[in-house]
């Protein structure tokens, strides 16, 4: 008898349990005073491109437009580097931050044009109401849209939902849970991603700041409410403390079994050659930085926090503490200055 040799059927690619954002060349764009320069895109795109994360950020760090006195003036413009990165990417597709009132539609038209496909459309987490035109414009210019629901950890999960729910209505592809703070704990996570991934009928994405060294196990316990996005920060570079280090959450994940179509050694390497010459500082919570994630302050706030302590002679953490007392958020920082003022009247000084 003679045996019969069978040929098995190549397995399948498993399929990845969450979609990655890496968000370096945005939230990044912070931490290095928005000097971002076309070497730096080209190389962080290549290597993450061949690390095979498969959707990149580019933009200013306050968005399209950002580049202002008033957020801070980039080196490069944000369409020379969203081209950059176009040419750049094999196969990741580019996205761009868009926040309503700093970037205008034109904005949105020039990036599309050049090629970027993913337009994630920012609004403090009660005002998605402001959000309706420019999703709609996204769509309209053949781009996915996303809800970016900045600060979630300001409003109970029932509130978000609602939110949430309004970014779908004008027709986001996905609505994002955004720890913008670093404030929230695995528990608070859990119940905002569980309470909008039930309410809603899109995806449900997540971003997570580092402050309370939460990140990481914050985007897993995300996952395992739902969560099919996820972003990160190679070397965790991102505004306050950072953000959930892209190469430590898809070790992790390896490690755990949960496939995110990223070869983890491809992207170690990204993190330690590429990424980590432009700021071998990041990753290191420090007393300003877990100050942030404990006030619930806007991550952005920071260096301006620390450029007002050196000129007014008042601390840091007081300034901090100060603006989470009164609920301050993104595009409220000129009151940064306000409450630097005040605490030098009351004779704080800086310890």
């Amino acid at each position: 008898m003679t045996d019969t040799a069978v040929t098995p059927e190549a397995p399948e690619a498993p399929e990845r349990a969450f979609r990655l954002t890496d968000s370096t060349l945005r939230d990044g764009s912070h931490a290095v005073y928005h000097q971002f320069t076309a070497d730096h895109v080209r190389s962080v795109v290549g290597a993450l491109d061949r690390a095979g994360v498969p959707v990149i950020e580019v933009s200013h760090g306050d968005g399209l437009g950002g580049s202002s006195f008033n957020y801070g003036f980039s080196h490069t413009p944000d369409t020379d580097l969203v081209r950059i990165a176009v040419e750049t990417a094999q196969r990741a597709r580019i996205a761009c931050l868009f926040v309503p009132g700093i970037g205008v539609k034109d904005d949105l038209r020039q990036v599309a044009d050049i090629g970027a496909k993913v337009a994630r459309i920012a609004t403090h987490c009660t005002e998605a109401d402001i959000a309706e035109q420019h999703v709609a414009l996204a769509k309209e210019l053949g781009m996915e849209a996303v809800g970016f629901l900045m600060m979630s950890h300001m409003i109970p999960p029932a509130e978000l939902v609602e939110q949430a729910k309004r970014m779908e209505s004008y027709g986001a592809d996905c609505v994002y849970v955004v720890d913008s703070a670093g404030a929230m704990t695995m528990d608070g996570f859990k119940a905002r991603v569980g309470a909008v991934k039930a309410a809603v009928d899109v995806q449900v994405g997540v971003h997570a700041h580092n402050n309370l060294s939460l990140a990481v196990a914050n985007s897993l316990a995300a996952l395992g409410e739902g969560a099919d996005q996820i972003d990160g920060c190679t070397t965790g570079l991102g505004a306050g403390a950072g953000n959930c280090p892209t190469e430590v959450l898809v070790a992790t994940c390896d490690r755990s079994g949960i496939e995110t179509g990223v070869d983890t050694f491809t992207m170690m390497d990204a993190a330690q050659d590429v990424v980590r010459p432009i700021h071998p500082q990041m990753g290191v919570i420090d007393r300003d930085g877990l100050t942030l994630g404990y006030a619930g302050v806007y991550g952005s706030f920071l260096l301006h926090a620390r450029r007002a302590s050196e000129r007014y002679g008042v601390d840091v953490r007081d300034i901090l503490v100060e603006l989470g007392r009164r609920g301050m958020v993104g595009g409220q920082e000129d009151m940064i200055i306000d409450v630097a003022l005040q605490l030098k009247r009351e004779g704080a000084v800086a310890r």
